[in-house]
Formats: C-alpha cells, structure tokens, sequence
C-alpha cells in the first residue's frame, strides 16, 4: 500500500469524523448491541431467572453440568452464545456507513473528478475505498468487544459477585468470522455506491446483509442452530473465500463507465 492509498484511508476516516450524522449513526447500533441489551439480558437473568420463556431456552441451550447457578449458567449462555452472534451486525452496519458513501458521497461533494486525477489506478482507488471501510469496521469491532465486555463483566459481578470467562467462540467470531463477513458486506456496498446516485440507495444493500445474520440470531435464542467452535469455524473459512472472490471478481468489473455514468 503506499502512500496515495494511504492518503484515500485518512481523507475516508477523517470525512467520516468530521460528519456529525454519519459519526452518530456510527455510534447508535453498536451501543444499543454492546451495553443496552446485554444490560438488559443481564438484569433479567438476575430478577427473573424462572421466567417460563428463559426455562424454555435454557432446555433448549446446552447446559453445563458444572454450574448449580440458574441465573449464571442463563448469563454463560447469552454471553457465549448470544452476544457474539451480534459482531456479525456491527461490523456489517459500521461498514455500510463510509462504503455506502465512498464513491457516490465523492459524486455529491463533487470531487470524484479530483480523486481519478490522483496518481493511482482505478483498481488500486477501488481497493482503498475497501480497505478504509474494512479498517473502520474492525476498529469499531474491537472497540465495542472491550466495551461490552468491561460493562458486562462489571455488572455480572456486582450482581452475581463473579466473572464469565469468553469461550474459544469469542477469539474465532473476532479473529475470522467478523472480518470475513465485514469485507464481504464492504465489497458488494462500495461497488454499489459507485453505482447508486445517493446514500439512501447506495445503504439499502446493507439491509439484505443483516437478514442471514438475524437468521443466526433467532437460531441462538431458540436452540435450532447453536453457533458452537467448528461451526463458526467452518462458517468463518466460507466466508473467508466468498470475500475474496467477491473483491476479486468486483476489482476486474470495476471501470470508469460504472463510475462515471
């Protein structure tokens, strides 16, 4: 990468920074994902733990032989099984803000003519504009983990007075599943923008994305599909190389005349 790609990644983040609504928009859906709703799991696994709808889902989940706690095993659950199935969301939305905005955001500022001056080629624009939306979506990944993770952890310990250890799901969802599904979602939304006229079409991808995600969510709170090590890990290598082909294959059909018409 040199030093005009790296100058496209700063001018991205810094366009996003600078825009109030983008910059908020940012904020909302990892906030509600990472503190409100596991606040929410977490009190209620305190005050209503024989609750006939959590009974109901705890026959459903594996439960763990080694935990006499109804209430700790309902948090374990949630917090291995549950949680990480929404860093597929967040990467996916924080993505879809700056990629839904990376080429025709250039067409409304009317700069786009300045960026295809720029002393790189059109693939090498393209792969910027990728990898400054990948780059945000992990940052905010990652982010929003140790975020969660401190809140979670501290009121799991005010109110049941211990800790939750992250099983193996965690270190696999982060590492290799989020990535693969962000650069796909990143993918199929900046080579949309550079078709789109506007953001609002350019950002409506973003919600046919989030449907197999929600898919695997519902699975998590019924039982149907528990997102155990080999799956994620399998799901994680199928990701892997859809992603890749998809940037492969969008880096050779990507030409002026999609840009420019």
């Amino acid at each position: 990468m040199n030093k005009a790609m790296q100058a496209i990644i700063k001018k991205d983040f810094q366009s996003v920074a600078s825009n109030r609504r983008l910059f908020i928009s940012l904020l909302i859906v990892p906030l509600v994902l990472t503190i409100f709703l596991p606040s929410v799991f977490v009190l209620s696994a305190y005050f209503v733990p024989d609750d006939p709808d959590i009974q109901a889902m705890l026959k459903l989940l594996p439960v763990s032989p080694g935990s006499d706690s109804t209430s700790l095993l309902l948090m374990d659950l949630i917090f291995n099984y549950i949680l990480p199935v929404f860093f597929l969301i967040i990467p996916i939305m924080a993505s879809s803000i700056m990629a839904a905005s990376s080429f025709v955001g250039e067409k409304e500022k009317h700069t786009l003519e300045t960026l295809l001056y720029s002393p790189l080629t059109l693939h090498q624009i393209f792969r910027s504009k990728v990898l400054a939306s990948f780059l945000l979506s992990m940052l905010v990944s990652l982010f929003s983990f140790l975020v969660m993770t401190i809140v979670v952890e501290a009121e799991i310990l005010f109110l049941f007075g211990s800790f939750l250890l992250p099983k193996i799901n965690w270190l696999i969802l982060l590492a290799l599943l989020s990535p693969g599904v962000s650069l796909i979602a990143v993918t199929l939304i900046v080579r949309g923008s550079a078709k789109a006229r506007t953001m609002e079409e350019s950002q409506q991808g973003a919600v046919f994305l989030i449907m197999p995600v929600l898919l695997l969510i519902a699975g998590q709170f019924t039982g149907v599909m528990l997102l155990n090590a080999w799956i994620l890990l399998i799901l994680s290598f199928l990701c892997i190389g859809l992603a890749w082909l998809l940037l492969k294959k969008a880096v050779k059909g990507f030409t002026y005349e999609m840009l420019l018409r």
